[in-house]
């Protein structure tokens, strides 16, 4: 158990890794979403290319994000029952989900998300839209994506396991960190301190 939960805390790494860069990928989606309405209204010109970039970037944040988002115990519960159930009860729940919810959905949408991915990428398929972009970048997210919450789960169920066996505290409780939006913030406010000490 102590080799998983070394394990379970690379897996932990890399998902908090992930999910600190990829909340940029909003701040872009968002800027390329005001300058291209800029462009629009200013200029009369605009592409779908400028779209569906959007559209890529916001589907990457989604789906690399979502091993983060069971990290952060930021997914959505049905508290309904678990609430009524000791915490044992509830860690058996976790357990359960984990084992026959999660991994086989994440097994089956790689089963068929990976040669739909290598299918297009070999076709170079493109964007039906005039101007579109090529397809196979947004559909490699897909597996990358389910990837990485797979691995999340798996993190997760071994921490569940190794709480029940008393050896780590419990891992269901909330971490006191700031909120990835709060990094944001204090990532732009840093990057202007430092442009503004250069300027």
């Amino acid at each position: 158990m102590r080799s998983l939960l070394k394990i379970s805390n690379a897996i932990d790494w890399l998902n908090a890794q992930v999910g600190k860069y990829v909340i940029w990928l909003i701040l872009a989606s968002t800027v390329i979403s005001g300058v291209n309405a800029i462009v629009r209204k200013v200029f009369n010109m605009s592409s779908n290319a400028f779209l569906e970039v959007q559209w890529y970037l916001f589907a990457a944040s989604f789906l690399l994000a979502a091993g983060y988002t069971l990290l952060s115990q930021e997914h959505v519960k049905i508290d309904v029952v678990s609430s009524r159930l000791s915490k044992r009860g509830q860690i058996w729940v976790d357990i359960i989900g984990f084992t026959f919810f999660l991994t086989p959905i994440c097994l089956a949408i790689l089963w068929y998300g990976v040669p739909f991915f290598l299918q297009g990428y070999r076709s170079g398929e493109m964007s039906n839209n005039a101007g579109g972009l090529i397809r196979w970048p947004v559909y490699a997210l897909i597996p990358a994506g389910f990837t990485l919450l797979l691995l999340q789960g798996w993190s997760e169920l071994i921490k569940r396991i190794a709480f029940l066996q008393g050896l780590i505290e419990d891992p269901t409780g909330k971490r006191e960190e700031k909120s990835a939006e709060e990094e944001l913030a204090e990532s732009i406010r840093r990057l202007a301190e430092s442009k503004a000490k250069a300027g």
